[in-house]
């Protein structure tokens, strides 16, 4: 699903994006609340910046990387804040310094790893091309929030094919977060990119399909939209039970977004 030779590159890519919004603000907009409650701008970028270091530390430096698993706590919203506290602990500048090397750091150091070997990650070993594309996941959920806090436009390229891909790969974590089943069967999957080129994956005969925008799929996924603020359609009743309960990240839901909180893409 995902192309090899794109993904560090769109990684990187990403992340110019955001920075070209981040490198704009002035101290005071680092304080502005997002839609995820109680994290501000500042909130976001930590919690990117520790992700990244994860990662460049998974590819790098494997064995430091298990062991500071292994000390991690049993509280997942303890850990995280635990990993974003030397992060804003420090001035917007200075976050913004560090951010752009973990992120430039992680970029590095999973392009290194031979692809047909795996790096550990918080639950089980991953590709380096997989984890790439959650650093793109990152990117794109965490930068939606410092967006719509600050009320810019998203422009949507295909680069977000990659998060559609492992959205799809991990169709199951939404199952998981709410302690449910996962079904045996697989679903069809047909979504457009934004240049117009179709994303498809899965039997065509499928009795569950999911089908719409890919940049709508992707606001869903991330829970960064209300399914009825999205032009994502189900057919077949397994497939509308997801359209309700998908994520693309491990662990806890979250509150996600109201419907109505926000317009419709192109509304």
């Amino acid at each position: 699903m995902t192309d090899l030779q794109e993904v560090y590159a769109d990684l990187a890519a990403e992340g110019e994006e955001l920075d070209r919004v981040l490198s704009g603000l002035d101290d005071a907009a680092w304080a502005t609340p997002t839609p995820a409650p109680g994290w501000t701008i500042a909130h976001q970028v930590a919690h990117m910046a520790a992700t990244f270091r994860m990662a460049a530390m998974s590819a790098a430096e494997p064995e430091a990387f298990t062991a500071m698993v292994d000390g991690l706590g049993p509280d997942f919203d303890a850990n995280v804040a635990g990993a974003m506290a030397p992060y804003l602990a420090e001035p917007p500048a200075r976050l913004l310094e560090r951010w752009r090397a973990e992120l430039a750091a992680s970029v590095k150091a999973l392009g290194a790893v031979p692809q047909d070997q795996v790096v550990p990650w918080l639950v089980r070993p991953l590709p380096p091309a997989i984890l790439a594309c959650a650093g793109i996941m990152e990117l794109i959920g965490h930068g939606q929030d410092v967006l719509d806090a600050l009320g810019v436009q998203r422009t949507w390229t295909d680069r977000v094919k990659h998060l559609v891909g492992f959205a799809v790969v991990v169709k199951d974590f939404g199952y998981e977060a709410h302690g449910l089943t996962p079904p045996a069967e697989e679903f069809r999957w047909e979504i457009m990119l934004p240049s117009g080129t179709p994303w498809e994956f899965g039997p065509q005969d499928a009795a569950n399909r999911v089908s719409g925008p890919a940049a709508d799929f992707c606001l869903l996924v991330l829970r960064r939209r209300h399914r009825a603020d999205v032009a994502v359609r189900a057919e077949g009743a397994e497939a509308d039970r997801w359209l309700d309960i998908a994520q693309a990240y491990r662990g806890p839901a979250g509150p996600g977004r109201a419907a109505g909180q926000f317009a419709p893409l192109g509304g």
